[in-house]
């Protein structure tokens, strides 16, 4: 078998060369093996008609298998030579044809130094498109911690108009009265909760 991969041949035929190849060699082979086993049943079958033929199976088996052995050494010698003419003159794409799909190669060519060129561009554009979906992320993360900012803001104005609402309906239309109003009914009511407990243990030791 050929060491050459063919990989060009393999882009066209969609299948390795080698691979075909060696498809080729197993169906000779097994075809072969076929007509021997084939050609011992009829010597066993024009011996059984003999009278007194003394060649029993075995001997004809034994047989079969030289002569076996001695047709896939020829066969081997022979698919060696037609396995390099496959290769050079069926199998093979010459070195001046493109495939269609490598036809914009021959309208811009280019050189090895130009190819490098643009796949160093290629790798730093790679890297710029990192950077900057790393910075879109952190920028998105910036985004939804603002929301969660703007909800408590939103929160916490929703709870002064409630404050203010509560003081208009007290007699206090001032925020900050409001609130100073909010405070000491807030002390009241923390001295009564703490009369509350001491009452409370109070009353338990007794």
């Amino acid at each position: 078998m050929s060491v050459d991969l063919m990989t060009y041949e393999a882009q066209f035929f969609r299948f390795t060369v080698q691979t075909c190849m060696l498809r080729i060699y197993i169906a000779f082979q097994d075809y072969l093996f076929e007509v021997m086993q084939a050609v011992e049943q009829v010597i066993l079958k024009k011996l059984g008609d003999l009278p007194g033929c003394e060649i029993n199976p075995v001997q004809v088996r034994k047989c079969t298998e030289k002569f076996l052995g001695f047709m896939k050494g020829r066969f081997d010698n022979l698919f060696g030579k037609m396995e390099q003419l496959f290769l050079q003159l069926i199998l093979c794409i010459p070195p001046n044809i493109l495939l269609p799909e490598d036809k914009p190669q021959e309208l811009h060519p280019c050189s090895e130094e130009e190819f490098r060129l643009l796949q160093e561009e290629i790798e730093q554009l790679q890297e710029k498109y990192k950077t900057e979906l790393g910075a879109k992320q952190a920028l998105l993360a910036e985004l939804e911690e603002q929301k969660i900012m703007q909800a408590q803001l939103k929160q916490t104005l929703v709870l002064f108009d409630e404050l203010e609402n509560a003081g208009q309906d007290h007699g206090t239309s001032d925020f900050r009265e409001s609130l100073v109003f909010l405070v000491q009914n807030s002390r009241k009511l923390q001295t009564i909760r703490d009369t509350m407990e001491r009452e409370g243990k109070r009353m338990k030791i007794l």
